[in-house]
């Protein structure tokens, strides 16, 4: 059974610099099951572009994009299969 956004694991890479944001990412998403979900904090334009289009590129789903109170944006995917 996949986890909700609520209790999906969270990822912050709000302090990483590209490209390690998304190898980051990816290390996190090879350790769900296909269709779990992960949520990642993210912050900076070049990640903001990279994760979202790479992850896709990778087979997985972007299921939602928002920004935080603090201005980081919480990024929302979903393994793929």
């Amino acid at each position: 059974m996949s986890a909700t956004q609520e209790t999906a694991p969270t990822l912050d890479i709000t302090k990483e610099i590209c490209p390690m944001t998304f190898v980051r990412v990816r290390l996190a998403l090879d350790r769900l099951s296909p269709g779990e979900i992960l949520n990642v904090r993210l912050r900076g334009a070049e990640p903001l572009r990279n994760v979202p289009r790479t992850a896709t590129e990778q087979g997985h789903t972007v299921v939602s994009q928002s920004l935080e109170d603090d201005g980081a944006t919480l990024l929302v995917l979903r393994r793929g299969g």
